[in-house]
């Protein structure tokens, strides 16, 4: 493939300006053409204003800035295309207006020249289709905005020549961003990964477990996560978000993993769309976020009694260090006296379920998560079942919250919040890799870039807090709800069975 050196870009929106300007900035010629021409000139005045902010701030000398903005042509036609080496389309998410693109762009452009789409969810096959020289179209996916979002996914259709991808791939680096390859499959790496956390955090919601601003609270202060799926969708909007949830779930012929919430669908329906609204899962008058304030602590129990259940190894173990911590007068006996609180520590299940399981007196029994770690900067969760009386809620709620920890009581869940949220996340992450959409290298780089997730990457967060532990979360999701979209992936179980870390390629692959 020879060197690319000038870029077209059709559509002068958010996605193609920003586009342009890490390809002029990178010394690059740019073509720049919309349909609306007056689109055209708003896109290079805001690049002229962006840098010269960056220059204010000594972040751009101004002669990379007067170059830059030299290099960006504004073109009257799509003809002005003709003397392209690529051409990036960011138009409409609409499959009929991509092809017929193309197909304009094929009786323009040199035979050579490469035709990539930005799509964030459409088929780079099916776009593909509609041109002679289906393997010279390419996905080539950013992130908005573009200058601050370091990671583009280069996308490989069925008929795409894999040196056109490798040509992209360069391109990327020279424009100083982390490229990432990916098969064509809906939603890619990025959009495909998201999956876990807002799927998952809607059905928490939906199950009434907890308050939205709680499951972020639980998400960040726990999990340590930048921000809850609440948060995110309210930054992302709901009418761009939700509409991604469905199309991948049709796309993937009503896969369980991927299974959208009807609070998102009625949410979008009423405008309650996030930040750009004013109103989403929280209200942000005059542009700041309310979250309601949290519960206050109530006060310890004289002489409270725990009894601590030894039946998880590891939640006993972690769990007992911080009732030592904490000076709780803990009995040590088989059986939970009849004036103690009972401790549970499940990993998937249930309060009920640990309840029924072991007869235990269910009005007494809170759960604490302990899968994150209990230090003392760390969110702590306590789960109650319905049978729970608040007297013992409340005790826990004080014993818990003793050394200044923040503390959020839930309603029962098969696996807390963080813990089913973070193992449909991995178990998401898991399957990607399984289908070699991408490689696992590529898939933790691609989400850790795109959506900040914490620990390098889904895959290394499934390592970091072990494997076979995310392994059992969903085996006893699976087991306590019936439902399908909790199933382990084969590439989770299977290196859990080989006590090799998920990160890793298979050895031996059958040919």
């Amino acid at each position: 493939m020879k060197s690319i050196k000038t870029v077209g870009i059709v559509g002068a929106g958010a996605m193609g300006r920003g586009i342009a300007q890490i390809a002029a900035q990178a010394g690059l010629d740019v073509l720049l053409f919309d349909l609306n021409l007056q689109a055209i000139e708003a896109a290079r005045e805001n690049l002229r204003q962006m840098w010269g902010k960056l220059v204010a701030k000594g972040k751009l000398s101004e002669q990379l800035a007067a170059e830059s903005l030299a290099r960006i042509a504004a073109c009257n036609d799509l003809p002005a295309m003709a003397g392209a080496d690529l051409v990036i389309e960011a138009v409409v998410e609409r499959l009929d207006v991509k092809c017929d693109l193309f197909r304009q762009l094929e009786g323009i452009v040199a035979p050579d020249c490469i035709l990539a789409s930005n799509t964030s969810s459409l088929s780079i096959t099916a776009i593909a289709q509609a041109c002679e020289r289906p393997q010279r179209v390419l996905g080539y996916h950013f992130f908005n905005p573009v200058p601050l979002m370091k990671v583009v996914e280069v996308i490989d259709g069925l008929r795409s020549d894999p040196r056109a991808g490798d040509a992209l791939m360069d391109l990327a680096r020279l424009m100083g961003h982390t490229p990432v390859r990916a098969k064509d499959m809906p939603g890619f790496i990025v959009n495909h990964a998201g999956r876990g956390m807002n799927i998952e955090g809607l059905k928490t919601a939906q199950e009434s477990v907890a308050p939205y601003y709680q499951v972020d609270a639980i998400m960040r202060e726990q999990a340590g996560f930048r921000m809850g799926p609440f948060e995110l969708m309210d930054l992302t909007a709901l009418d761009v978000s939700h509409p991604v949830m469905e199309s991948i779930y049709r796309q993937f012929y009503d896969e369980p993993r991927f299974r959208p919430s009807p609070i998102a669908a009625v949410r979008t329906a009423g405008k309650l769309l996030g930040r750009k609204t004013g109103e989403g899962f929280y209200a942000y008058p005059e542009g700041q976020k309310q979250v309601p304030a949290e519960p206050p602590v109530p006060a310890l129990p004289q002489g409270l009694k725990v009894w601590l259940a030894p039946y998880h190894s590891i939640g006993h173990k972690r769990a007992a260090a911080l009732l030592k911590s904490l000076g709780a007068s803990v009995v040590a006996a088989e059986a939970p006296p009849a004036d103690a609180l009972i401790i549970v520590t499940p990993y998937g299940e249930d309060t009920a379920t640990v309840v029924g399981e072991h007869q235990l007196d269910g009005e007494r029994t809170v759960a604490l998560d302990t899968f994150f770690g209990l230090d003392q900067s760390r969110r702590r969760v306590l789960m109650c079942s319905v049978a729970t009386q608040p007297k013992w809620r409340d005790a826990a709620h004080a014993l818990f919250a003793g050394d200044g920890s923040p503390v959020s009581v839930i309603d029962d869940s098969a696996g807390f919040v963080a813990q089913r949220i973070v193992a449909a996340i991995v178990n998401v992450a898991s399957d990607i890799a399984q289908q070699s959409i991408a490689t696992p290298s590529d898939i933790d780089l691609a989400v850790s870039l795109g959506l900040g997730y914490p620990k390098g990457g889904p895959l290394s967060m499934g390592d970091a807090l072990g494997a076979a532990h995310v392994l059992e979360i969903l085996r006893a999701m699976q087991r306590v709800t019936g439902d399908m979209r909790y199933r382990p992936s084969p590439w989770l179980q299977r290196r859990v069975q080989l006590g090799l870390p998920l990160r890793a390629e298979p050895a031996c692959i059958a040919r």
